[in-house]
């Protein structure tokens, strides 16, 4: 179904209703696609934004049950890509191999201030992978609010291995490390309460360069770029340095977001684009993660 440009106030209606049922979606997907008047946007101000707006969506064709899109520019080959709908989502959760200690910290941090800074159960799942598969021994974490992605991490390195854990919030700190000693991996995890970058220039006076196999970046957004140089030096020839939020909520890609923190990420995503010294893949889980291997 091509739908027909949309208004503003169409526009916010489509981003609200799109956590609805499949039914309600689809319902307001079909009205909203009925030709509509351009009257109610006076101002020069208002056509602009309903320009801007109007690019986002036109090269785009939604199915009749909004489970997924097609991209009408042919050098996409017309691929459909999946939407993920509450429904959809609830299943890729029902599939996750989530340990018992991981759902235990995933229910108490829920009740905390700040909960929605906790990765998801399938991004804490691939990050655990990402680790099997490099058979990494040494890593880092910069963010570790509650410790719900350190723990996956710990939970699947070997005995020998070793995790600095960052985070700058004490209080968050001791939950994590509760959970860390529950789980019977406190020996493999080094806390460390302070700034993540402080920690960083530390460690490499410290003369560990290169001695790292994998880096999980979830901590002060605006501060990527300089995370980013710091792990480069950490991390070895064919490591892995994964950054999240790289999406931001979908704020990167819509040109009237321009906030400091949404101007920062995109602009961190820009220059991965053409760094050269790392291979990256941009994955849609969660909030978006970066993986990328150092070269």
């Amino acid at each position: 179904m091509q739908l027909a440009p949309f208004s503003l106030p169409q526009m916010a209606t489509i981003f609200a209703i799109s956590r609805c049922s499949g039914s309600a979606y689809q319902r307001a997907m079909v009205y909203l696609s009925r030709p509509q008047r351009f009257h109610s946007l006076s101002s020069l101000t208002s056509k602009s934004r309903f320009l801007k707006l109007n690019n986002l969506t036109r090269n785009y064709s939604f199915s009749s049950n909004a489970s997924f899109i097609v991209a009408d520019d042919e050098k996409y080959g017309n691929k459909q890509v999946i939407s993920i709908t509450p429904r959809l989502y609830n299943y890729i959760l029902a599939n996750v191999r989530e340990p018992q200690i991981l759902r235990q910290l995933r229910e108490e941090t829920a009740h905390m201030r700040g909960s929605q800074m906790q990765v998801s159960p399938d991004q804490a799942q691939l990050l655990a992978m990402l680790v099997q598969i490099l058979g990494a021994e040494r890593c880092i974490e910069l963010g570790v609010y509650t410790g719900y992605s350190s723990l996956a991490i710990a939970l699947a390195l070997p005995e020998s291995g070793c995790l600095v854990a960052c985070e700058r919030d004490a209080r968050s700190l001791e939950v994590a490390k509760r959970y860390y000693e529950l789980a019977g991996v406190s020996h493999k995890v080094i806390v460390k309460h302070g700034l993540a970058a402080d920690v960083l220039k530390f460690i490499i006076l410290n003369g560990e360069t290169c001695s790292y196999d994998f880096a999980f970046v979830d901590a002060e957004k605006r501060m990527n770029q300089e995370y980013f140089e710091l792990l480069l030096q950490l991390v070895r020839v064919g490591g892995v340095i994964v950054i999240d939020n790289v999406l931001w909520h979908g704020k990167v890609a819509d040109p009237l977001v321009n906030d400091a923190k949404t101007v920062s990420i995109r602009n961190f995503n820009r220059n991965l684009m053409s760094d050269e010294r790392v291979s990256i893949s941009m994955v849609p889980i969660g909030d978006g993660m970066t993986i990328c291997r150092k070269r």
